[in-house]
């Protein structure tokens, strides 16, 4: 009799790389003023919306979401007749700089 198979026989080991956010973000000054913070906070989108959003995300009748933006994912349905929320589209436009409404759920996930 053989050893007992392990699950990491049949699968590479992947390791994630340590984040230093915290000591990125501890290093740097606030540089904004009132006015420019004040126009950030009405770019980003609001917590319904991006509820929304991953609801469209966790949605499989548009295909996959991994490894693309929600705008291409958006557009790839759009092309194959999936009709896909117009209310995604323009909340894709209207946030276009937002990275919450940019990137998918499955963003900070390595493929």
């Amino acid at each position: 009799m053989g050893r007992k198979r392990l699950i990491t026989d049949s699968f590479q080991v992947v390791k994630k790389r340590k984040r230093r956010s915290k000591e990125r973000k501890e290093c740097q000054i606030p540089t904004h003023d009132t006015a420019q913070a004040e126009s950030s906070l009405q770019d980003a989108a609001q917590p319904d919306q991006v509820e929304l959003l991953k609801h469209f995300d966790l949605s499989w009748e548009y295909g996959p979401c991994t490894g693309i933006t929600r705008w291409q994912r958006w557009e790839r349905a759009e092309l194959l007749g999936l009709h896909p929320p117009v209310t995604v589209r323009e909340l894709l436009l209207k946030y276009s700089k937002d990275p919450l409404v940019i990137h998918s759920v499955w963003y900070e996930y390595s493929l």
